[in-house]
């Protein structure tokens, strides 16, 4: 096989079809670029349920003097109430560990989440005094999967008012964090398909605009390789190109968005690392030469009847 000749004709195939192959790299970019987004979001979510998971909790509210519950009907928690519920945190094989939170620790972390409001709510913060608010017990569980059993035992107790789940607190954000993962992967699914059509077209008139040297060639006797070759390299050479241009993409994403800005700005979750942006580049690898590939084998074999 003479690769001088097939790379020549992978350079006039390339000039003749230049806007073509131009608009199948920006398309391939594009469509990749939202796939490896899309694997970051996935990673991202999985890394921020495993790192809140181990440290969920949950809280239970003992009675106040305006608690309305049917466990609250005396009134204020008694000290035997509480004595009952730190026995049972200390008897549950659950319980990893505890604390308690007296009225005064709640005031004062009520004003530091509400001293930066605006004027206008302050007059109604500064009507809520210590007494208003209720002692609480912050639970840590060993297994956070198994929050029924100390949960169902916390309110069966008189003097609890309510159990507080942070999973509850904690859905609006998973459900998001799954609606821009599935909105990403979606967007590029369709994407996708639009650059293994556009795929397909570019080889389409490749073969068009050089059916008379591709008619000689048959009548020489050329291998099937031989004449699917310079097509098949152009495909790859355009994925190639849209392969660099997302990995750069997912690269300066990684350094100005996530490094740059989310990890300084907060340490409430763990981000994702670089290890997670090498492997999605990784798969953006392998779906862009499988995009590249597939239509391409498909086309000429087609067109060429080879």
């Amino acid at each position: 096989m003479q690769f001088s000749y097939v790379f020549s004709e992978l350079g006039t195939v390339l000039r003749r079809n230049l806007t073509m192959t131009i608009s199948l790299v920006v398309t391939i970019f594009v469509s990749l670029t939202l796939v490896g987004m899309g694997l970051l979001l996935n990673s991202q979510a999985d890394k921020a349920e495993e790192y809140l998971g181990s440290r969920l909790q949950i809280t239970a509210f003992l009675c106040n003097d305006n608690s309305v519950g049917a466990t609250c009907l005396d009134g204020e928690a008694t000290a035997a109430q509480r004595e009952a519920v730190e026995a049972e945190l200390e008897s549950n094989p659950q319980v990893a560990d505890w604390y308690v939170e007296s009225k005064a620790e709640a005031y004062r972390k009520f004003q530091e989440i509400y001293s930066g409001k605006a004027e206008s709510r302050q007059r109604i913060f500064q009507t809520v005094k210590p007494r208003d608010l209720q002692v609480s017990y912050w639970v840590q569980l060993k297994d956070p999967q198994r929050f029924a059993g100390i949960e169902s035992a916390l309110l069966s107790l008189p003097g609890v008012d309510t159990v507080r789940d942070l999973r509850d607190v904690l859905k609006p954000l998973y459900f998001w964090m799954d609606a821009f993962k599935w909105g990403a992967i979606g967007i590029a699914g369709c994407l996708l398909v639009a650059a293994m059509l556009q795929v397909g077209n570019t080889i389409r008139m490749a073969v068009y605009s050089r059916r008379r040297e591709i008619g000689i060639m048959r009548l020489v006797g050329a291998s099937r390789a031989y004449i699917q070759l310079p097509f098949v390299l152009e495909s790859f050479l355009a994925a190639l190109l849209g392969v660099a241009l997302a990995a750069g993409a997912l690269v300066a994403f990684m350094h100005y968005v996530v490094y740059g800005v989310l990890v300084p700005g907060s340490d409430l979750i763990a981000w994702i690392g670089w290890e997670d942006a090498f492997s999605a580049i990784a798969y953006v690898g392998a779906v862009g030469a499988v995009l590249a590939l597939v239509p391409t084998l498909v086309m000429t074999r087609k067109y060429l009847k080879v």
